[in-house]
């Protein structure tokens, strides 16, 4: 009831007025290019009776919050935030009626268009909402290799888009098809800089040999090269996937915490009853 009564008054304080919409953000492509400014994502932190899933660690020098999925005590499913009403685009809306208490945590799940909907291969309760993207085209999307986080029955997945192609017939019962991949077979995307001009917040996701899965937000604007060697080198996931920029986006009931940023397709991860 605590729990309820704390996200129902988090949502009336910090509703605001609907946004245009549109393309949320400028995402970065990279390459050679400056700097960008970035907005930290809003930080709240308040002691609850239910530990938090997510962690703050530093990485060569950059602040990371590090959340862990484990397929024994949690589950993975895929959501889509509201395309209209107050505050369309945003896990806050999407968090409204939720039970709080069922929830671990909440991130953007990849990369999506005008409408908010997904661009590349995305599957919602076993059913698929959009088809396995390989096309060619601008932005980090389409940063070959790309890749696919997917799973069913707490088995989740890295996998790159084409062997992904190759390899899964069975349809899963959640996937998110983003770009780049950060770490492909325990190497770093071959487009990757040690530590590149692309400077960015970031987020990613990856899965350890244990099969826990590794959420990471950078709270702090970081290259593609660090952001991939913090999932190689300290989380030991042989495959990690980049699922966006600027807009990275995460909600920690445990914490209080509830990022603001545009969203479409979104990642939930549930505690098992």
């Amino acid at each position: 009831m605590k729990r309820a009564l704390a996200l129902t008054t988090l949502l009336l304080v910090a509703a605001c007025s609907d946004q245009p919409a549109g393309e949320p953000v400028v995402r970065a492509s990279l390459g050679d290019e400056p700097n960008q400014a970035v907005a930290a994502p809003s930080l709240e932190v308040v002691t609850t009776e239910v530990p938090s899933a997510c962690t703050s660690k530093s990485f060569e020098g950059v602040v990371l919050t590090h959340c862990v999925a484990d397929p024994e005590v949690h589950t993975i499913s895929t959501a889509l935030a509201p395309s209209s009403g107050e505050n369309f685009g945003t896990i806050r809306a999407w968090a409204n009626g939720q039970d709080a208490s069922a929830i671990a945590f909440v991130t953007n799940a990849g990369m999506y268009g005008d409408d908010l909907k997904a661009i590349g291969y995305f599957v919602q309760n076993s059913e698929r909402l959009q088809e396995l993207n390989r096309a060619d085209g601008p932005g980090n999307f389409h940063l070959k290799p790309n890749g696919v986080f997917f799973g069913t029955n707490g088995r989740w997945r890295v996998l790159d888009s084409e062997t992904f192609y190759r390899t899964v017939g069975d349809r899963p019962q959640f996937g998110t098809q983003s770009g780049p991949m950060l770490v492909i077979d325990g190497e770093l995307h071959p487009e990757f800089q040690e530590n590149g001009p692309s400077r960015a917040i970031r987020n990613g996701v990856g899965v350890d040999e244990d099969g826990n899965a590794h959420f990471v937000i950078s709270e702090e604007a970081i290259s593609f090269g660090q952001f991939a060697r913090f999932f190689r080198d300290e989380l030991k996931t042989p495959n990690a996937l980049f699922l966006d920029g600027n807009v990275s986006s995460l909600w920690d009931p445990a914490k209080d915490r509830m990022d603001n940023g545009r969203v479409g397709p979104l990642l939930v991860v549930t505690r098992k009853e």
